[in-house]
């Protein structure tokens, strides 16, 4: 990460520069808010801590004139309440005091670094990925990574850089839909001082901020086909014109881009370049959504639960038996980011000594992932899980023995159908005694009706539903 730190502080700031050097920042010293945003304007930053004395009020507004997304925190000798309040009403994200400790340093930077992410895999089929996007890391090919959204692109993408010859350069990434379309060229490859309203300097783009490193392109489907054609230049001269400029720049940049939609399907339909696709897919990653990766579930369930515990100054629980199976039967649909959220909502609910199912709702409340979890083909995985969790304690009951070797939506089938039995057909019985919500009940009937389940109808009964 590019720390730019504004002021001295008697040193204090160069104490706390240390210590960000030491946790892996890149940092560079600016005497004033001037200086700082001649370097802003040069060379970029991911970060910004400034000296409480200088003057914020007027940095925050120039950084949003400028468009510069880029967090400030303030610092300063002391802990006067007064003092940080007046720093944050200027605009300031946080206020640190100093001398400066270092795990509170450490904790800011991992808070806003982006390449604070882990990297946590362990199924076979993404340690193939790994293995392949490892191997051609070294090289100089662009590369696509695709995916579904929350699947751990920009992850990957990190990963690449890590294990490329560019390494130790700069890694910068940029969400080419977060940036509205008539400011992504200028964010791409920088303006000259007056090129529009609002441009009162000269400011490189992202291409000059990562020249001699790798530059992300997150999200790349997105990208307005007239800027298509410029970046398509970009790749093949590694030149770059500035906005309003009239003399190429020399680039020297490894190119890695992001979709999670199906780029050929977008060629056909005239919303993405063909040559550019051919350009930047010289190599393709596809990360595979979490469903089909049984054994990451497990590894970033604990990861989470561990990170989160940690975060919220909370007792680290173990994940118990069923709550890990009611894991590893869910879709996810969300991918890793879902996972993530469900974890961290899980470490805040749990009240045991353990994390149990009970404990990991899903988001809109409507239930836990164990009578929530949609049908879908299990992979051998998450069979095994399943039927570990639905198999009962004595293996002499016939009744729980038939269960073995099912999963936990086959199951869970059978238990919704024959209670809708029981209920003569009545929903909203049915609900209260399952434990979940009508619209919950009546999606999985859905889900049924469409695979030719027989459903029973309001005032019916009968036999055990089959499986």
């Amino acid at each position: 990460m590019r720390l730019l730190i504004v002021g001295t502080l008697e040193g204090q700031l160069g104490a706390a520069s240390q210590i960000a050097m030491d946790r892996g920042a890149k940092v560079t010293h600016a005497p004033d808010v001037e200086s700082a945003l001649a370097l802003l304007r040069t060379r970029g930053a991911d970060l910004m801590m400034v000296d409480v004395e200088q003057n914020i009020p007027a940095l925050i507004p120039q950084l949003l004139k400028e468009h510069f997304t880029i967090p400030v925190i303030a610092c300063g000798i002391g802990t006067d309440p007064k003092v940080a309040a007046a720093a944050i009403r200027s605009g300031a994200k946080e206020y640190i005091p100093l001398p400066p400790e270092a795990d509170l340093i450490a904790a800011v930077l991992e808070a806003v670094a982006e390449d604070s992410q882990t990297f946590v895999y362990n199924d076979p089929i993404m340690k193939n990925v790994c293995t392949l996007a490892a191997q051609v890391a070294p090289s100089e090919a662009s590369i696509l990574i695709t995916g579904e959204s929350g699947t751990g692109k920009e992850v990957m993408a990190r990963f690449v850089h890590e294990k490329s010859r560019r390494a130790n350069k700069a890694f910068v990434a940029i969400n080419c839909a977060a940036i509205p379309e008539n400011l992504l060229e200028s964010e791409l490859f920088g303006h000259e001082k007056g090129a529009f309203t609002g441009a009162v300097a000269r400011r490189i783009g992202k291409f000059e901020e990562a020249d001699g490193g790798t530059l992300l392109l997150d999200e790349i489907s997105e990208m307005d086909v007239r800027v298509q054609a410029k970046l398509l230049r970009a790749i093949q001269e590694r030149q770059i014109d500035r906005v309003g400029g009239n003399k190429p720049v020399n680039i020297n940049i490894r190119i890695i881009a992001t979709s999670n939609k199906n780029l050929q399907q977008a060629v056909k339909d005239g919303e993405f370049r063909e040559d550019l696709y051919f350009r930047l897919n010289v190599v393709n990653l596809v990360v595979p959504p979490l469903r089909e990766r049984p054994a990451d579930i497990k590894v970033l369930a604990k990861h989470f639960a561990t990170k989160y515990a940690d975060a919220n100054h909370l007792p680290e629980r173990p994940i118990n038996e069923a709550a890990m199976i009611a894991l590893m039967a869910h879709n996810w649909p969300g991918n890793v980011r879902e996972l993530e959220n469900a974890m961290h909502r899980a470490v805040l609910l749990a009240t045991n000594d353990e994390i149990s199912p009970e404990a990991i709702m899903l988001p809109d409340a409507s239930g836990n992932l164990v009578l929530n979890a949609p049908a879908h083909p299990a992979t051998a995985a998450q069979n095994t899980a399943a039927a570990a969790y639905a198999s009962a304690p004595s293996s002499t009951d016939d009744s729980n023995a038939a269960l073995v070797g099912k999963t936990v939506a086959e199951v869970e089938q059978v238990l919704i159908i024959d209670t809708l039995k029981h209920c003569l057909g009545n929903r909203t019985h049915a609900a209260n005694i399952l434990g979940i919500s009508i619209r919950t009940l009546r999606n999985k009937l859905n889900q049924y009706n469409s695979a030719g389940v027989s459903v029973p109808r309001p005032g019916e009964t009968g036999s055990r539903a089959p499986i």
